[in-house]
């Protein structure tokens, strides 16, 4: 099944029917919307172009919306956007970006561009210990806020964060993408709505080969790169050519269980329903030393929820993933015929869904006889009561076309996003907790209410990471 025939048939992903259109609009669709990009890497740039959504942005960016024209109505609304203004600390991404965007201001200090005043609003694309400062900054700039995942670094700024979004009121979305996407709000309905029966275990997984190669000579940095700008607040240190693929680099990332693990639990947390772990283990592996970077080789966390346990798996040295596929499916980031490197399952007692970024498939569970099936004592009266579930399968559009569409229309209603700052932080902490799992090496408690670890002064100290001066421009208590 294919998104349009889903969307036909489905009364669950109230997503679909939500639409710029809506009567309640503050903004005018006539009104040009001016919108800042800070961050001119690949990321940064497929948010902007399909923010401004041409169609040539489109074909440009996100080829897997377009299918020989066959283009979701949703993206087809006039946007009346304008990318005004573009950063970078390195000149050289601001030269490439103002190609595609040849009107557009070119700031080198991102301080510059939220100055400017008529800037609307801004996409913030940075590695990850700029978020937290920026988007502050930002919103006190009186900017609306398009915010890449992870949304902070370490879990303290968060509270800081969610503060400064209710202080200025201003529109926040965060680079969730999974948030609109209509399957996914499909699988919540189908979740808790009792279809796949009681579900007490989730696993996540990501698995993929990262691109880093053998250590390199530091060197002197590349005309037009401001350095220091570009570390900000991490540790001073030598300029290396690798650290510009900063996902390999614990100072600017949080490893494989943010970078790519942050879409997964949030998934979960809309999916279940349920967005606060009570406790976390976490063990780590480093089996290849002689990359570039020091994000660790595999990872496998354990949360525990209020009933249920979710366990997350991450590989950087083999992308195989899940094993076993359905004829005619495509699946999120593929490169074989058989692996599944990203997703999510969710095991019920009445059967297993799996869900990735692009579709889901629906396992009723064996009620065959055997040990597979009955069990010693048959099956249970529940399950024998149950009505049958059918097998299940669809796919959709990646939809990170679509995200950047409805931040536009966000902005322009002044409705609270699906992927606001609320709901995406308890996604990064879940990230984050596992992290400080594993360096503590221990089960850890976590306090939602205190936001922190109570009573573990080991587990708290890694609660922050002082910014480096002169680039500590907020301060947290």
């Amino acid at each position: 099944m294919q998104r349009r025939e889903f969307l036909k048939t489905s009364t669950g992903a109230g997503i679909a029917a939500w639409t710029a259109a809506s009567a309640a609009q503050v903004r005018g669709a006539n009104d040009r919307l001016r919108i800042g990009l800070i961050g001119c890497g690949g990321r940064g740039t497929l948010d902007a172009r399909n923010m401004r959504g041409t169609l040539e942005d489109i074909q440009a960016v996100a080829p897997g919306n377009y299918h020989g024209g066959n283009l979701d109505p949703r993206l087809k609304e006039p946007r009346n956007v304008e990318i005004a203004a573009v950063c970078d600390a390195n000149t050289a991404k601001t030269g490439a970006a103002k190609r595609w965007a040849p009107q557009a201001t070119a700031y080198d200090d991102f301080r510059k561009l939220l100055a400017d005043q008529s800037i609307d609003a801004v996409i913030i694309a940075t590695p990850d210990p700029w978020h937290a400062q920026m988007m502050i900054l930002a919103c006190e700039a009186g900017k609306d806020v398009y915010l890449e995942k992870p949304v902070m670094y370490r879990l303290a700024e968060a509270t800081a964060m969610r503060e400064a979004v209710r202080r200025t009121r201003r529109i926040v979305q965060i680079g969730s993408q999974h948030r609109s996407a209509d399957h996914i709000a499909e699988a919540a309905r189908m979740v808790q709505s009792g279809k796949i029966g009681d579900v007490k275990f989730v696993r996540v997984w990501n698995y993929q080969i990262e691109p880093a190669g053998p250590p390199v000579p530091d060197s002197e940095p590349p005309a037009g790169l401001n350095w220091d700008a570009w570390l900000g607040p991490s540790p001073k240190v030598p300029f290396n050519t690798s650290r510009l693929y900063y996902r390999a680099f614990m100072d600017y990332t949080n490893g494989l269980i943010s970078d790519y693990g942050n879409h997964r639990f949030d998934s979960v947390h809309q999916i279940m329903g349920v967005d606060k772990p009570l406790k976390v283990s976490s063990a780590t592996a480093m089996l290849n030393r002689r990359k570039a970077g020091n994000i660790v080789d595999f990872q496998q966390a354990t949360y525990e929820y209020p009933g249920f346990i979710l366990g997350y798996e991450g590989s950087v040295y083999n992308s195989h993933g899940l094993g076993g596929r359905t004829e005619g499916m495509r699946y999120y980031n593929a490169r074989g015929t058989d692996d599944r490197p990203h997703g999510m399952a969710f095991y019920g007692t009445e059967a297993a869904l799996f869900v990735d970024r692009i579709g889901m498939e629906l396992y009723p569970e064996s009620r065959g006889g055997g040990r597979g099936g009955m069990g010693r004592g048959g099956p249970a009266p529940a399950a024998a009561a149950a009505p049958p579930v059918e097998r299940m399968h669809m796919n959709e559009d990646e939809p990170s076309a679509l995200h950047a569409k409805y931040f536009v229309d966000f902005v322009r209603s002044r409705k609270e996003p699906f992927a606001n700052i609320e709901t995406e932080v308890r996604a990064t902490a879940v990230a984050c907790m596992g992290n400080v799992a594993a360096w503590t090496g221990r089960k850890l408690t976590w306090d939602d209410a205190s936001w922190q670890f109570p009573g573990d002064a080991e587990a708290n100290k890694y609660l922050f990471r002082e910014y480096r001066k002169p680039w500590d421009l907020v301060k947290f208590a």
